[in-house]
């Protein structure tokens, strides 16, 4: 979107309502712009540098949006479903209007990092395994891991089971904790096939019990949120992405 705009437009952009109920809003006196109340639904703002408020609370405009997010578990990573809770109705309705969408996939039981943004680009980049942006998770299993296993997944997994059969890249895992009846281990890939994980650990004898994502790229989960929890990313954050993809393209 344009920084200059119809002031129904910006409120509807914002998620305040539908361009019908946000006139009523303005006409109603609610809204001020800089400082001064207004009730022209069609006056123009330059979001830049204008200020505007909702009931004496401060509308932040923005073109572009990036959410970090402790994805829990029981919840889809989806932009909407008829039946089921999804990670988007964890947000105000504000972000599905400036079209933010989530940033690859979580299955439904993995907690962890998620990204959610309106930045198609930065979407691609985190997706695309052609970018090569490893993803770090924290998995706990069944049974012992051994050096054994260690080996094979650097050397690439081949997966075949009832969802499909592919050739998995090669990936580290690195083993936290061994024991006869539970380990955990952290695994840093760089794609996300179906199940990626989890299908890895099932073709060593292995069934995953928790998954988290904890790292994309360089971007590490915020510790201080609880599952469920999001917050906007910092531009340092969101360059983290960037500087990464470009520092790929430069090699």
């Amino acid at each position: 979107m344009k920084d200059v705009m119809r002031l129904d437009k910006l409120l509807a952009a914002l998620g305040e309502g539908t361009r019908t109920q946000v006139r009523d809003i303005i006409r109603a006196g609610r809204v001020a712009v800089d400082g001064m109340p207004e009730r022209d639904a069609g006056r123009q703002i330059d979001t830049a540098k204008q200020s505007v408020t909702l009931d004496g609370r401060p509308l932040v405009y923005k073109s572009v949006r990036h959410v970090m997010m402790n994805k829990p578990g029981g919840v889809l990573t989806a932009a909407r479903d008829k039946k089921q809770k999804t990670v988007m109705d964890l947000l105000p309705p504000l972000y599905a209007a400036m079209g933010c969408m989530p940033a690859g996939r979580l299955d439904k039981d993995t907690e962890g990092l998620l990204i959610i943004t309106s930045d198609g680009q930065l979407a691609h980049r985190i997706i695309s395994p052609r970018h090569d942006v490893g993803k770090v998770y924290f998995a706990r299993v069944d049974g012992p891991l051994t050096g054994e296993d260690v080996s094979a997944f650097a050397a690439g997994l081949h997966i075949d089971d009832a969802d499909g059969e592919f050739d998995a890249r090669p990936a580290i895992l690195d083993i936290v904790r061994s024991g006869e009846n539970e380990s955990e281990a952290r695994v840093r890939v760089t794609e996300g096939r179906y199940h990626q994980v989890k299908r890895m650990f099932a073709a060593r004898g292995r069934r995953v019990t928790y998954l988290k994502r904890e790292k994309i790229g360089a971007l590490a989960l915020d510790s201080s949120l609880a599952p469920g929890e999001w917050r906007e990313m910092t531009d340092e954050e969101v360059s983290l992405l960037e500087q990464e993809d470009r520092e790929e393209e430069n090699a």
